[in-house]
């Protein structure tokens, strides 16, 4: 219990006021999952779950080790402010105490107040999990925390959704058969449900089902979980003419990526729509996750076009934005290795040879305003050359950095060079290879300016 508020407090202090890089996942500072995504106001606002090390065996929940909850904000997807923690196991007022069991939560709009929600474990033993509401003028908090749990519902994965006319429902649930996953009438007050929960109608009874999540596009209401199937961990759907059904099933939105769970939301924001899951490749234990995000489209009859997760993730990156190039969309004649013993996790592009390179695409370069290209990079034997370019492999050339021998290949050096020719718009970066035989350099990332 000290370990870990040691830890969460230190990464509270540091990261709290700063913005954070990066591509898929979003945010490597903390492990997260279950993230809610939700637009207020033009900003993006992100609502997951904070996976933790450190817990004892009679700590944490299902191996899970889960303390408190923190909220992120962007406006450019790949900048992410770290807005610190809402709200800590030990502060819910109803609660059990030191239980690592803050699993996902949800966070909605209406009026001019913002309700937050979240599953938790009763102090006084009457479920699994109960369902809690805080209130707030702001998106990020404070929120004033009800002292009494959600009454008439039980379960997990609280799920929110406000209709065009003002009607509010709560989707959640867990669990095998019928009546796994419901959704309850929302009084005015947002705090109380309205009549009896009913089961969901009209999905797939087979397997188990969580991390339900409600959206609204073109008059079509889209219901979409997670469930373990033939097929593992995949994210499904169904739609409906009515916010509570019954749904006719539609099918597949992302299949398995491997993972024990993967809790998601999707949203509209800046034209795009977007569907914002976790996977455990940070970390290689899967109760140590990481969200990440990726758009997705849809056909013109409605139905949602499946997805694969990818490296790459969303965002477009511009003068300053640091570039993860391990995030990459194409590599040849390089590998990818998780950083050693560096302040924060991530990747780097390692075992690089010559002749190769890696493609990182939807790069913004504004005509004359890049001055100066910064890579840091590593080596342990005699370098080679780097050649930034545009659109293919021998495409503009943007800049070119001489890396030499920087004591070796997890001694990392920030090199920095001015830019040969200029380009402007959205471009697919390539990023080449040259030199001798065997390896060249590492590399981690890249940032113009």
């Amino acid at each position: 219990m000290t370990f870990v508020k040691t830890i969460c407090t230190a990464f509270l202090i540091l990261f709290t006021t700063t913005s954070l890089m990066a591509q898929n996942p979003l945010v490597t500072h903390i492990y997260t999952a279950d993230p809610t995504a939700r637009v207020f106001d033009d900003i993006l606002y992100i609502y997951p779950s904070h996976d933790v090390e450190g817990c004892t065996e009679d700590q944490g929940s299902n191996g899970f080790c889960m303390p408190d909850y923190h909220i992120f904000s962007t406006t450019d997807m790949i900048n992410y402010k770290d807005h610190g923690v809402a709200l800590d196991q030990n502060d819910v007022p109803w609660g059990a105490k030191d239980t690592f069991g803050m699993w996902a939560p949800d966070c909605i709009k209406k009026g001019s107040k913002y309700y937050y929600y979240y599953p938790g474990i009763p102090a006084d033993k009457s479920a699994l999990r109960r369902i809690g509401v805080g209130v707030s003028d702001n998106p990020t908090g404070p929120f004033s925390w009800e002292k009494n749990y959600i009454k008439g519902i039980q379960g997990i994965d609280p799920n929110p959704f406000v209709d065009d006319d003002g009607k509010a429902y709560i989707y959640y649930g867990g669990g095998k058969g019928t009546g796994a996953l419901k959704v309850a009438r929302l009084k005015d007050n947002m705090t109380e449900i309205q009549g009896q929960p009913e089961n969901i109608i009209g999905i797939p009874e087979e397997g188990y089902r969580e991390a339900s999540f409600m959206f609204k596009r073109e008059g079509i209401y889209y219901f979409s979980w997670g469930r373990v199937n033939q097929n593992n961990y995949e994210i499904e759907y169904a739609t409906s003419d009515n916010p509570m059904g019954p749904f006719k099933f539609q099918g597949v939105i992302m299949p398995n990526i491997d993972n024990g769970t993967n809790h998601h939301s999707i949203v509209e924001y800046k034209g795009k729509w977007y569907l914002f899951y976790h996977y455990w490749s940070l970390s290689n234990h899967n109760r140590l996750r990481s969200m990440r995000a990726d758009e997705i489209v849809f056909n013109k009859n409605g139905s949602i076009v499946p997805k694969v997760a990818t490296l790459r993730g969303i965002g477009t990156p511009k003068a300053g934005d640091l570039i993860q190039l391990d995030r990459y969309n194409d590599l040849v004649n390089a590998k990818i290795s998780l950083l050693k013993d560096q302040p924060t996790k991530g990747w780097q592009i390692d075992y690089i040879k010559e002749y190769g390179w890696v493609q990182f695409d939807n790069v913004l370069f504004e005509k004359g305003k890049q001055n100066k290209l910064t890579a840091r990079v590593a080596s342990g034997s005699k370098g080679g050359i780097m050649e930034i370019r545009v659109d293919n492999p021998r495409g503009l050339l943007l800049a070119k950095v001489q890396v030499e021998n920087t004591g070796g290949w997890d001694s990392w050096k920030e090199i920095t060079v001015p830019f040969i020719n200029q380009t402007k718009g959205v471009k697919n970066l390539f990023v080449t290879f040259k030199g001798s035989k065997g390896y060249l350099y590492n590399i981690d990332w890249i940032k113009f300016e």
